[in-house]
């Protein structure tokens, strides 16, 4: 578990201890932000956040160079580092009815999205099923000071029902349909953002309202299987 940090302060990276050389310079990030802001990307914390975090260290050495194209790029174990736009949009999404306090992420990955999360929110709760990426995206949080980031290994599906309510969720991984374990563990008023189908996938936005749930149809998007039981 990764806790514990100033009270009444936002977790942030420092982007000077982290600005890289060449295909990982603050000028190429640039270029990414810019392109980001031309697909739609509008919130400048989510444009802020994604400047300054280092996406180069989420990803092995002979993929870094590759680190700041808008393309999704493999982590092993068949899974992907999402691309940038899907993380800024996703991002967008969730916040995009006022602050979240706690967010449960389903699929900590490499560990970048939880730390775009993290700056922006009070506490992300993330489960992953793979245990190597998850000690490996502990390393990462860890250097980078995030501590407010509380790590579970188990079947993403089921959420972290010890945990909960949270007031947001975020998939990184599609199901076929939306878990209804994780529509239990939304609070009132909470969002759900999941891609959601099989070989044709749709991006959803969920909200809890006092009787029901609302769902958001907002696009096509391609993200790896949700798949139950864990791997050590």
């Amino acid at each position: 578990m990764i806790q514990g940090r100033a009270t009444g302060e936002q977790a942030r990276v420092s982007g000077a201890d982290f600005k890289g050389i060449g295909m990982t310079s603050q000028r190429t990030r640039e270029r990414l932000i810019q392109r980001l802001v031309e697909q739609g990307i509008s919130d400048d914390r989510v444009l802020d956040v994604i400047r300054s975090t280092p996406r180069h260290l989420f990803l092995d050495e002979a993929m870094a160079h590759r680190a700041y194209e808008d393309v999704a790029l493999p982590i092993g174990f068949q899974q992907t580092l999402s691309q940038p736009y899907v993380v800024a949009r996703m991002t967008q999404l969730l916040l995009a009815a006022g602050p979240r306090s706690r967010v449960l992420e389903i699929g900590t990955g490499s560990g970048y999205q939880t730390a775009v999360l993290a700056q922006l929110v009070d506490e992300v709760y993330s489960v992953e099923r793979i245990k190597p990426l998850q000690q490996k995206a502990r390393k990462r949080l860890r250097e980078l000071k995030l501590r407010n980031v509380h790590m579970n290994h188990a079947d993403g599906g089921l959420g972290w029902p010890e945990r909960g309510p949270f007031d947001g969720i975020l998939a990184t991984a599609a199901p076929a349909s939306i878990p209804e374990a994780l529509l239990r563990q939304l609070a009132l008023g909470g969002r759900l953002v999941i891609p959601v189908g099989g070989d044709s996938q749709e991006l959803k936005v969920v909200t809890r309202t006092d009787d029901t749930f609302e769902t958001e149809t907002i696009e096509t998007v391609y993200f790896v299987p949700l798949r139950s039981g864990t791997v050590r």
